[in-house]
């Protein structure tokens, strides 16, 4: 069935324009709370459900209105104010919420916001329930609400902070501290600007935090994970050992090493592969990426006696994969990091911890520990289509698909597929000789558009 509604990510939009809108997020909790409805048990249970955001400025109207339509439907609620996606997640379980709600349109400039949903168990709900919420929120739910003598209330959690952060740093080798170390830390003017300097400190790190006074317009605006190029020239004018970046939601997590070389997620996960394996800790023999993660990642992996399982790209298949397999280390090349022996959802705080103890313990610079395997040249490109259009459909298209698949052959990878978030086809290519790689993603990209019209 297609979702009208949910994409890869929970719902996402410009704010205040459909469907990011506050008349949206009253139906989207409102018919969240008529699906979780359960009977009361011992006579006066509440479901319950805990929310969080990021500090962008449409957080507050979002946040309000969800708020709202929880309470209408006789739920209660509890509000963290800015915090981790993974905080949500973790706080939902442990405080036996029956739903979380992280609002925030992770790594989006300001103007943009997003729903995301957790389950009690701290996962992100699974596409027959997002569809089942789906089917309500179209509906009228007047005849739903229950009686003045049945509604909600709502409670400001004054130490959720506190609490995200003793979690994770009960991740952190026991009886080690990271004394000695000058990390960079940039949170992207997003959730972690609190926590995340906060969790190095108590660590003994020396810190120097960027991007930790948001403004409610400033999020990943040239800062955090997806705009690397101000922390590099701070790792190096500080002659820092590290820099860490977050994204708007710390979700995800991109390093710099201490010569201002961007690392990606593939070379951290290949590090935490290693580390978790030379300790007997990795689950499954191997991780869980991506169709993007790097060829170079893969056959790293191989030599090493590991495998690389492969799944769509969002890090929600990446999950499934690792909790069917019963892998313990997934992600993707874009710094999601899932550590499932942590964590229910991608962590950009707690795997920075992993790799800074992995640092740490290893005694090299950052860079002789970081990289451990070249990657091959990989191209990406975006063909924009109009919404409706089909051009994956075209009989040239998939001939020139077929034939581009033929000339890589062993010695490359293809992915071309359409985009969960905009209408645009993602052409990548990889493989050893960069050059016909190139050529190959250029004439690919031509069919297309001609195809897109």
């Amino acid at each position: 069935m297609t979702r009208k509604y949910f994409g890869t990510d929970g719902i996402r939009g410009q704010a205040n324009c459909y469907p990011m809108t506050a008349d949206m997020a009253l139906k989207v909790a409102m018919a969240t709370a008529q699906v979780l409805r359960r009977e009361e048990l011992g006579g006066d249970h509440k479901n319950r459900a805990v929310i969080g955001k990021d500090p962008r400025l449409s957080g507050y109207m979002l946040e309000q209105a969800m708020t709202a339509g929880f309470l209408a439907m006789g739920m209660d609620v509890f509000l963290t104010g800015p915090m981790p996606t993974p905080a949500i997640a973790r706080l939902t379980r442990t405080w036996r919420a029956d739903v979380g709600v992280m609002i925030s349109a992770s790594h989006n400039s300001y103007q943009d916001n997003g729903i995301k949903l957790f389950g009690a168990d701290g996962y992100k709900l699974p596409d027959a329930m997002e569809q089942e919420i789906e089917s309500w929120i179209d509906r009228d739910m007047t005849p739903e609400l229950p009686g003045p003598e049945a509604l909600g209330k709502a409670t400001r959690i004054d130490d959720a902070q506190g609490r995200y952060v003793e979690f994770v740093k009960r991740s952190f080798p026991r009886g080690q501290t990271l004394e000695g170390m000058k990390v960079v830390l940039d949170c992207a003017n997003g959730a972690a600007y609190k926590v995340a300097p906060q969790l190095l400190w108590e660590l003994e790190a020396e810190v120097i935090t960027i991007g930790d006074k948001p403004n409610g317009r400033n999020i990943n605006d040239r800062c955090g994970a997806t705009a690397p190029a101000q922390l590099q020239e701070r790792v190096l004018a500080e002659g820092a050992d590290i820099g860490i970046a977050l994204d708007g939601d710390a979700d995800r997590l991109i390093v710099v090493d201490e010569k201002g070389i961007v690392v990606d997620g593939d070379q951290i996960m290949a590090l935490l592969a290693v580390t978790k394996k030379a300790q007997g800790f990795l689950q499954g023999n191997g991780i869980v990426a991506t169709v993007m993660s790097n060829l170079g990642l893969e056959r790293f992996l191989q030599a090493q006696g590991m495998d690389l399982v492969r799944t769509a790209v969002g890090d929600r298949y990446v999950i499934e994969a690792m909790r069917a397999g019963g892998y313990n280390i997934g992600g993707e090349q874009s710094g999601h990091l899932i550590l499932s022996d942590f964590s229910t959802t991608g962590d950009g705080v707690l795997a920075a911890l992993q790799v800074l103890a992995a640092i740490k313990q290893a005694g090299k610079p950052a860079s002789a520990v970081l990289h451990l395997f070249d990657s091959l040249p990989q191209i990406l490109q975006n063909v924009r289509f109009e919404n409706g259009a089909q051009p994956l459909d075209d009989a040239g298209v998939k001939d020139a698909i077929t034939q581009a698949e033929q000339t890589l052959a062993n010695d490359g990878r293809l992915v071309i597929r359409p985009s969960g978030t905009e209408p645009v086809i993602r052409v990548m290519a990889e493989g050893d000789d960069q050059a016909l790689v190139q050529q190959i993603v250029n004439d690919l990209c031509a069919v297309i558009e001609k195809a897109a019209g």
